[in-house]
């Protein structure tokens, strides 16, 4: 059984590690592999803009740098400075696509804690997924 509210915990404490001069818009991330282990995520920007990096994919690349095989994690959580619960973007929904089961949860949370719950596959209907064949 997923803990949620300490998945939640971890990614804003990861949040606290965003490397943000230029937006000052933090946002953490704590992805849970099957065997039990976090790994966690944070933006990091750059003043050429498109070399940053959100939480949610650097959570997902720090753990298949560390030899973990897409399809073994259990959950997701990502928090940000944000009205509503946060919302993965684009690119990262479409990375979790490839990297994440379908059904695997997303929670997304904002500081007032607030939650939401939805799937990989909700994020992204429709999702392009180039054969691997």
């Amino acid at each position: 059984m997923i803990d949620v509210h300490a998945l939640i915990f971890h990614a804003l404490s990861a949040r606290e590690r965003a490397y943000a001069p230029y937006s000052h818009f933090k946002v953490g991330s704590a992805l849970l592999s099957d065997d039990g282990v976090i790994h966690y995520g944070c933006n990091v920007e750059n003043g050429a803009y498109s070399p940053g990096n959100c939480a949610e994919r650097t959570a997902l690349f720090r753990a298949i740098s560390d030899g973990y095989k897409p399809k073994s994690f259990v959950a997701l959580a990502v928090a940000g400075d944000t009205t509503e619960p946060i919302s993965p973007c684009g690119v990262c929904r479409q990375v979790m696509i490839e990297l994440c089961a379908p059904d695997m949860p997303v929670y997304m949370a904002n500081l007032r804690g607030d939650t939401k719950e939805t799937t990989v596959a909700a994020l992204l209907p429709g999702a392009f997924i180039l054969s691997q064949e």
